[in-house]
């Protein structure tokens, strides 16, 4: 490959790169929601409870002015009657599960706060710089191109990294610099991790990011881990650090596994 073709396709690949970076950063400021359940059980009570009263009075006035010598079958109002008490109950019943299912919640976490000041392994694409220092873990192929964008929460790329990945797991660490070399704030980034083929073929490389685990939050269907600015599922957590400084005697203090997916930790490092 000639020195101009490869150029041409480390510009590609960094273009590419920096294209999903700022992709990410639309996702994650697009898909905050909140958890509107016992919202929704309350309204759907509040429904109920005015089609109850509608009903009741149609069934009073059809009563009041039917013809006395051809009364109406009482049938049909039996039997809307035993529908609404069906649907009050199944809505009640809703509600109650809701709460279960918040006690519960509740009780996992006050269990998994002893998970704070351990290191997560967890798989997203928003990376968490504390303490001006961010990295992430990814699997590659001795000499393969990779290149790695950071956009922050805005979605413009505050910084972009390229290098050759050496075989098996590599850490890539950020110092929390920006391009030009100026400090950036502690907090939430997207990152992308692109390679390139020699047909000059552009693709996701799979990679898992590191933080200190600072809180544990109840989320919309799941238990959060916090990793200072970044929000992930517990279900997301891969590994944990085998040791709690904040709480030596903690039960956790083993290494575990909260998914399928894992990362060993590599002894390889590129360092920007």
């Amino acid at each position: 490959m000639s020195n101009a073709s490869a150029i041409a396709q480390a510009e590609k690949l960094i273009y590419a790169t920096q294209q999903a970076a700022q992709a990410a950063a639309r996702t994650a400021s697009s898909g905050s929601s909140t958890d509107n359940s016992t919202d929704d059980a309350s309204n759907a009570l509040a429904t109920l409870a005015n089609s109850y009263t509608t009903f009741l009075t149609l069934l009073t006035t059809q009563l009041q002015n039917q013809d006395p010598t051809s009364p109406m079958s009482t049938n049909a109002f039996t039997t809307e009657l035993a529908q609404f008490t069906g649907v009050e109950q199944q809505v009640e019943t809703n509600q109650k599960l809701s709460s279960l299912i918040s006690l519960n919640e509740s009780a996992q976490l006050t269990n998994d706060s002893d998970l704070v000041g351990r290191t997560a392994n967890a798989t997203t694409t928003e990376l968490p710089l504390q303490n001006g220092s961010a990295s992430l873990s990814f699997n590659g192929l001795a000499g393969e191109p990779i290149a790695i964008a950071v956009a922050n929460a805005a979605g413009q790329v505050v910084y972009t990294d390229a290098f050759s990945a050496q075989n098996g797991t590599n850490t890539w660490t950020w110092n929390g610099k920006d391009s030009n070399g100026n400090v950036l704030p502690n907090g939430a980034y997207n990152v992308a991790v692109e390679t390139i083929t020699k047909n000059g073929d552009v693709s996701p490389v799979t990679f898992t990011v590191n933080g200190t685990i600072t809180s544990i939050t109840k989320g919309n269907s799941d238990i959060n881990v916090q990793m200072g600015k970044v929000s992930v599922p517990m279900t997301d957590v891969n590994n944990l650090s085998t040791l709690n400084l904040a709480n030596p005697s903690s039960p956790y203090n083993t290494t575990s596994k909260t998914s399928s997916s894992s990362t060993t930790p590599s002894t390889s490092s590129v360092t920007s």
